[in-house]
C-alpha cells in the first residue's frame, strides 16, 4: 500500500468543499429569494393550480325597492390575463405570431379604446418577458387593464388562439362578484356600496345587513385524476338573501329631481341638501335624499347627511317647545304674548323676530306666535314657565321624543344632542346660563339630524305615536319571506291626545295663514312648520363675515288624513334664506308628485262640450260608412251623393280621404303624390277637365 500523499489529496478536498459550499450558498440564496422576492406571486401561482381546498364564493343578494324593483344586483365580471408559459409556447410560438395579428384586431374592435398595433406591443412585451427574464408578472399578463362584463368576455374568449383550453393556450381569467345599482345614484348613500376589489361592503345598507347578503362560501377538493386536476364539491355555497327595501323608486326620484332644482337656482346656489319623506303609520322611509356640492360645482350624494348631519334646527323646533308646554298645562291656545317692536332684551341679549325692522308682531297668541314663527313669543313662553326650573322643559323635550336616540340600521347615525342642566353641591348650575333655555327653545343650543326631526314630526301627524324609522322590511330568498322587519313604534304616546290635536291644528294654520303658505297645496290640506337658521361656519365660528344659514320645512299631507311626513333641509351661504320661501317650495312640488299618484278621475271629468260625439265622416262610399256608423251602434245614415266624375273627366275629390282619393283618381290612370293628412283640402288637376294617362295629381291634405 502506498503510502498516504496528503499534499496531493488535501487540495482536491479542499476545492470540492469549496464547490459544495458554493453550491449550497446558491441553493439557500435562491430558496431565500423566492421566499421574499417571489413568495407573493408563487403565492398566486400555487393557489390557483394545485390548491387542495378552493373556497367558492357566493352570489351576493339584491337590494330591492318596496316594489320589488332592483336597486342593487351583482353580476359577473371578469379579469383576463396571458400565461405566456403555456404548452402552446413550449414548442415554439409559431402558432401564437401566426395569430397574433387576428388577435390584435380582434381585441382592437372590441375595446377600441386601444389600437392594434398598441395591443400587439402590450402582448409582445408580457410574452419577451417569460423568454427573457422570467419576470413575475408574465404567467398573469393582463389582456385587458379593467373589469369586463360577461359578453365582452365571451366575445374575447372566441378570439383566435383564446378560444383554446386555457392550460394549452395560456388565456385564462378572474371572476369577481361585481355591484351595480340599475338606478345609478338614486339613493346611493342609503343603498350603499362595496369595494370592489375586496367585495366588501363599507357603507349603507350593503354594511348594515352585510351578514345576510353576503351568503356562506362554499367549498370544492381538487384532485389529480389521470395527470388533471378535478374539483369535487365538497359543500356548494349559499347564496345571499334578498333585502326588500321600503324605498319607493318614484318618490326618491321625485324628491332627488325636487331638491336639485332648487339647490341649483341662483338665488339658492346651496352647499348642502336633504330631503326625507316617511311614511306616517308605519314609518317606512320612501325616500331619502343627501346632496352636497363637490370642488367641481357638481352635487352628489357623498355623506348620508340625513342622519349623520347634526346641527341647530332652527324654528322647526319650536314645535317642541311648544308641545312641551302645552302638554305641561303651563299655557293653552288664548295665552297671549307681549313681542313688542320685534326686539326684546333678554338675559343681556337681545332676542329678535325676523321682522324687527317692520315693527315687529306686538300683542299675540300662542297659536299666532307659531304661525308668524316669533322668536321672541317662544322663548318667552318657556323662559316665564320654565326659567327657575328648566330641567322639567328639558324632561319633556325628552318625553316628546324629540331627544330620542332611533338606533336606526345605518352607520353614521348620530343621535341628538340635548344637554341636560346639571347642579354642583352648592346648587349652582355648571353647565347652563340663563340665555341657554330662551336659545334652546327657538331650535339653537341643540344638535339634531334631520331623520330625527322629521321622525317627531310624523309622531304627531300619528296622532302621538312614534314609530322608528324603517329602511327594510323584509329578506326574501327564492320568492320565499324568510324573515320580517315589522314597523316598531318606539312611544304610544308623545303627549296627549288633546295636545297632539291642538298642535296639529296649529301646523294646519301655519302654512294655511302663516309663513309657510308655500309649502301648501290646493288639492290638500298641509301641515308643518317652516325653519331658518344660522349654522357656523366652517371654522366653527358664527361671525367670519358671511353668514350661512340652513332652512328647513318639516311637515305632513295631507292634514286631514295624514299619509306622509317630509322634511326639507338646504343649507346656503349668504341672502336670501327662507325656510318657507326656499325648502317650503320643495316639500310643495314633492307633496303635489307625491299625491299626483292617488288622483282618480272620472272618464266624464275628461269630456269637452264642444267636442263632436258622432264622428265626422269624410266624403267616399255612403254604403261603407253606413255599415261602419251601424257596427259602432251610432244611427245615421249617410245620404248617398251623385257621382263625382263620368268617363275620363277628371274627378272630384275634394273632401275624400287620403285612401279613397288616390285609389279613384290611379283608376283613371293618374299618378299621385299626396302631401299633409286628414282629408283632400285641394288638387292640383282641376275638376271636369280631360284626363290625360300618365299626368300627375298633386295632393294636398288637411
Amino acid at each position: 500500500m502506498s503510502k498516504f500523499d496528503s499534499e496531493k489529496v488535501m487540495p482536491r478536498y479542499f476545492v470540492i468543499a469549496v464547490v459544495l459550499t458554493v453550491i449550497g450558498v446558491a441553493v439557500l440564496g435562491k430558496a431565500l429569494y423566492i421566499m421574499t422576492a417571489k413568495k407573493d406571486y408563487w403565492t398566486e401561482v400555487a393557489d390557483r393550480l394545485k390548491r387542495d381546498s378552493v373556497s367558492v364564493p357566493p352570489t351576493r343578494g339584491n337590494i330591492l325597492s318596496s316594489d320589488g324593483q332592483l336597486m342593487a344586483t351583482s353580476i359577473p365580471e371578469y379579469r383576463i390575463f396571458m400565461d405566456f408559459q403555456a404548452s402552446a409556447f413550449e414548442k415554439g410560438d409559431s402558432l401564437w405570431l401566426d395569430k397574433l395579428d387576428s388577435i390584435c384586431d380582434g381585441l382592437n374592435r372590441i375595446f377600441p379604446k386601444r389600437s392594434a398595433a398598441e395591443f400587439k406591443q402590450h402582448l409582445e412585451e408580457g410574452r419577451h418577458k417569460v423568454l427573457k427574464s422570467g419576470k413575475v408578472g408574465a404567467r398573469h399578463w393582463p389582456v385587458w387593464p379593467r373589469r369586463i362584463d360577461y359578453n365582452t368576455y365571451l366575445e374575447v374568449k372566441s378570439l383566435p388562439f383564446f378560444n383554446m383550453s386555457k392550460n394549452k393556450s395560456g388565456f385564462h381569467d378572474t371572476i369577481y362578484n361585481a355591484r351595480r345599482r340599475p338606478f345609478t345614484s338614486l339613493a346611493l348613500r342609503t343603498i350603499g356600496g362595496l369595494y370592489g376589489e375586496k367585495d366588501s361592503a363599507y357603507y349603507g345598507l350593503e354594511l348594515s345587513y352585510d351578514s345576510i347578503l353576503r351568503g356562506t362560501n362554499g367549498l370544492v377538493n381538487r384532485r389529480k385524476v389521470l395527470n388533471k386536476y378535478r374539483n369535487i364539491t365538497v359543500q356548494q355555497p349559499i347564496d345571499g338573501g334578498d333585502i326588500v327595501t321600503t324605498i319607493d323608486v318614484n318618490i326618491q326620484d321625485l324628491a332627488e329631481r325636487s331638491l336639485l332644482d332648487m339647490l341649483k337656482s341662483p338665488q339658492v346656489n346651496g352647499e348642502m341638501g336633504v330631503a326625507i319623506v316617511m311614511e306616517v303609520q308605519t314609518g317606512d322611509v320612501k325616500a331619502i335624499v343627501n346632496m352636497i356640492k363637490n370642488e367641481e360645482g357638481r352635487y352628489i350624494e357623498a355623506v348620508n347627511s340625513a342622519i349623520s348631519y347634526r346641527c341647530e334646527p332652527g324654528s322647526v323646533f319650536k314645535t317642541a317647545s311648544f308641545l312641551v308646554a302645552l302638554d305641561d298645562g303651563v299655557v293653552d291656545t288664548t295665552y297671549h304674548i307681549e313681542t313688542g317692536s320685534g326686539v326684546y332684551h333678554m338675559h343681556g341679549r337681545d332676542m329678535k323676530d325676523h321682522n324687527w325692522r317692520n315693527g315687529g308682531y306686538h300683542y299675540i297668541s300662542l297659536p299666532r306666535a307659531l304661525e308668524v314663527s316669533s322668536n321672541i313669543g317662544v322663548s318667552r313662553v318657556i323662559d316665564e314657565h320654565y326659567g327657575t326650573n328648566p330641567e322639567k322643559y328639558v324632561e319633556g323635550l325628552y318625553r316628546i321624543g324629540i331627544a330620542e336616540d332611533l338606533q336606526i340600521p345605518l352607520v353614521g347615525y348620530l343621535p341628538p344632542v340635548i344637554r341636560m342642566p346639571k347642579k354642583n353641591k352648592r346648587g349652582q348650575y355648571i353647565n347652563w346660563s340663563k340665555t341657554a333655555l330662551p336659545w334652546m327653545s327657538i331650535g339653537y343650543e341643540t344638535q339634531i339630524a334631520p331623520i330625527n326631526t322629521v321622525t317627531f314630526y310624523n309622531a304627531i301627524a300619528n296622532n302621538g305615536k312614534m314609530m322608528r324609522p324603517r329602511f327594510v322590511k323584509k329578506v326574501v330568498k327564492n320568492g320565499v319571506t324568510i324573515r320580517e322587519f315589522p314597523p316598531e313604534v318606539i312611544k304610544e304616546h308623545i303627549a296627549k291626545p288633546q295636545t297632539i290635536k291642538t298642535m296639529q291644528t296649529i301646523l294646519e294654520h301655519v302654512v294655511s295663514q302663516g309663513l309657510g303658505k308655500k309649502a301648501g297645496s290646493r288639492a290638500f290640506k298641509v301641515a308643518g312648520k317652516t325653519g331658518t337658521a344660522q349654522v357656523a361656519d366652517q371654522h366653527g365660528g358664527y361671525h367670519s363675515g358671511t353668514t350661512r344659514y340652513w332652512l328647513s320645512f318639516a311637515g305632513y299631507f295631507p292634514a286631514d288624513n295624514p299619509r306622509y311626513t317630509c322634511i326639507v333641509c338646504i343649507k346656503k351661504t349668504g341672502l336670501p334664506a327662507s325656510g318657507g320661501g326656499m325648502s317650503g317650495v320643495v316639500f310643495h312640488h314633492i307633496s303635489e308628485g307625491v299625491m299626483a299618484r292617488y288622483l282618480t278621475l272620472s272618464v266624464e271629468d275628461a269630456h269637452d262640450s264642444t267636442s263632436v260625439i258622432i264622428p265626422e265622416v269624410k266624403s267616399g262610399d255612403p254604403a261603407a260608412a253606413n255599415s261602419v256608423l251601424s257596427h259602432l251602434g251610432i244611427k245615421k245614415n249617410i245620404p248617398a251623393t251623385p257621382p263625382r266624375t263620368t268617363g275620363n273627366i277628371m274627378p272630384d275629390v275634394i273632401g275624400m280621404g287620403a285612401r279613397d282619393a288616390v285609389y279613384l283618381l290611379e283608376s283613371k290612370g293618374l299618378k299621385v303624390k299626396v302631401n299633409g293628412r286628414g282629408r283632400v283640402k285641394a288638387q292640383s288637376l282641376s275638376y271636369g277637365k280631360p284626363i290625360v294617362p300618365g299626368s300627375t295629381c298633386i295632393l294636398t291634405l288637411n
